[in-house]
């Protein structure tokens, strides 16, 4: 009888062992991940909540406890989910406990900061706790003070509402508006103030943008700087305020984007120096806006301007912008300029010439040097005269925003712009803030067709169109929408600028005002209203403020 045994072979040596560990690898995997789901079903439940007292207190035992709350996740992972919420929620979220809130200012989740800021001393300890927090490593910073409109005198304790009548009631409220001044200047410097000491040694910043709402500290259209001098008489203020600024400059080592607009007293015509030759090499946007500069001193002259090899859009007051900077940007070691926005104010044009500025022909090289040049003008207050010299036929105008307050826009105005810029026009704001609404100006007086009409048949790239102190006839505004049609994407028109001929009020089969709505809506092809609340749309109330935003995504759309 045989006997056959099995005899198994033998395995190469140190497979066991690998078998064992990959074994063992595995099921450590799958533990980690057990235990990662617990903690998230732990606080999924502590986020649901329960309503009570007792309820609420449950909750927040799970959310922190020791087995499965938000405690107990790693901070990459609390920073991962807090990437995906928007900045309000990420607020809400933090309250969950300690561990959170100190995951909520990590610097991944806050590369942007864009600021708006109320000048109002309730503002300034929560402004200096979100620069402490996010100042130092930020990377794109906009901020934007907002005055209110202390000069409305509504509301509140001396607003004027209670004075006496006559010579002493007058006197009266001239004190009390006078105390708001300065409460408001004395706000603004400090809220400034903690903003740059809270950036001086950021070395990460790239994009910084301030823009400050000035036209609330005017009075009929001229600083005055009696207020400021009462706020900061030695202008040791300012002066700490200018040099926080040089030293964000000389101490910036990434910085692309710089852009300052209407700012009180913060830059000045040496501010620019402060910049190394290689930051300013390689510097991409500069924005220097501010009419209240004395003199003929302006923030930017052609030798500084050499230095920005680099730049590809750049706003600047018009009357700074001279021949001989026009002639620098159309150098071969400059790169192309694509964007250029100029503010043209009445105030610069009284105090500076506008002998020096670019003709025709510089404009003519800028284009040639780059086919790509849009260029964005604001104009405010300016005479039909001035801007006959200011339009030069060769300038690649997209976009023009008239904004007036005594001189008025003639028609002469708009129809050259439509001869001209048929080619490149785009935007066309035409705002006249005058206080009598019984009689605006007509641009069709003693012209066969109206100005506003041949624009929109010639401006065939128009696609925006706002209109607010000139009369705009309705057989007008149903023409300019079919002639656009749906091209015409944003068509706004104040109410008490709409005007009906005799013939179409006479008419008592057909209300005036729902067959202007009806066909100009039907022009369009979407929904079409009169603007009826002007204090709704910041083209209107807020100028300066839509200029600066409009220049701001006019030079980031490159």
């Amino acid at each position: 009888m045989l006997l056959f045994l099995s005899v198994p072979q033998p395995r190469p040596p140190g497979a066991r062992s690998r078998a064992g560990a990959a074994r063992v690898a595995w099921w450590r995997r799958q533990r980690l991940r057990l235990q990662q789901l617990r903690r998230l079903r732990g606080l999924l439940r502590g986020l649901r909540g329960r309503r009570g007292a007792g309820s609420r207190r449950r909750g927040r035992m799970a959310l922190c406890g020791q087995a499965a709350g938000a405690a107990s996740l790693p901070s990459e992972l609390i920073v991962h989910i807090f990437s995906f919420l928007p900045a309000p929620d990420r607020l809400r979220a933090s309250a969950s406990c300690s561990h959170w809130r100190e995951c909520l200012f990590y610097p991944a989740l806050w590369p942007q900061l864009r600021i708006c800021l109320r000048v109002s001393p309730a503002e300034q300890p929560r402004l200096e706790f979100l620069m402490r927090k996010c100042g130092w490593f930020v990377r794109e910073l906009r901020v934007e003070f907002a005055a209110e409109n202390y000069l409305s005198g509504g509301g509140g304790p001396g607003d004027g509402s209670g004075a006496d009548t006559g010579t002493g009631g007058e006197e009266v409220e001239a004190l009390q508006l006078s105390t708001r001044w300065l409460e408001v200047l004395r706000t603004y410097l400090e809220l400034v103030l903690c903003v740059l000491v809270s950036i001086r040694n950021n070395r990460n910043l790239q994009k910084f943008s301030l823009f400050g709402d000035i036209s609330v500290l005017q009075q009929q259209g001229s600083l005055s700087n009696t207020y400021l001098s009462k706020v900061d008489p030695d202008g040791k203020k300012i002066k700490q305020i200018q040099q926080l600024f040089e030293e964000i400059l000389s101490n910036s080592r990434q910085l692309k984007w710089l852009s300052c607009g209407f700012m009180l007293e913060i830059v000045t015509p040496t501010s620019l120096s402060s910049l190394s030759n290689s930051i300013a090499n390689t510097m991409e946007h500069l924005s220097l806006l501010d009419n209240n500069i004395p003199g003929n001193s302006t923030l930017i002259n052609t030798v500084e301007l050499e230095r920005f090899v680099n730049l590809r859009s750049l706003a600047l007051d018009f009357c700074d912008f001279t021949a001989e900077m026009a002639r620098v940007l159309t150098d071969s070691n400059h790169v192309p300029l694509q964007r250029l926005s100029l503010l043209v104010h009445n105030v610069s044009v009284m105090h500076k010439s506008l002998d020096n500025m670019p003709n025709d022909e510089h404009w003519k090289a800028l284009s040639r040097k780059s086919t790509s040049l849009r260029v964005y003008i604001m104009a405010f207050d300016i005479k039909s005269e001035d801007m006959l010299k200011i339009l030069k036929p060769s300038i690649p105008l997209e976009r023009i925003h008239f904004d007036s307050y005594i001189t008025c826009v003639s028609g002469a105005i708009v129809d050259l712009i439509s001869r001209q810029y048929d080619k490149f026009l785009t935007h066309f704001i035409l705002m006249n803030d005058v206080i009598d609404t019984s009689g605006f100006p007509d641009l069709s007086d003693n012209r066969n067709e109206d100005p506003l009409v041949l624009l929109a048949w010639r401006c065939t790239k128009l696609s925006l169109l706002a209109i607010h102190g000139y009369t705009v006839w309705a057989h007008n505004l149903i023409a300019i929408a079919r002639l656009r049609g749906s091209d015409l994407k944003v068509l706004e028109v104040t109410e008490e600028s709409i005007d009906f001929d005799q013939g179409e009020l006479a008419d008592q089969d057909v209300d005036p005002v729902h067959n202007l709505i009806e066909q100009v809506s039907l022009g369009l092809g979407q929904p079409w209203h009169a603007v009826m609340d002007i204090e709704s749309l910041s083209v209107f109330t807020e100028p300066n403020r839509h200029f600066y935003r409009e220049m701001q995504s006019f030079s980031e759309d490159i």
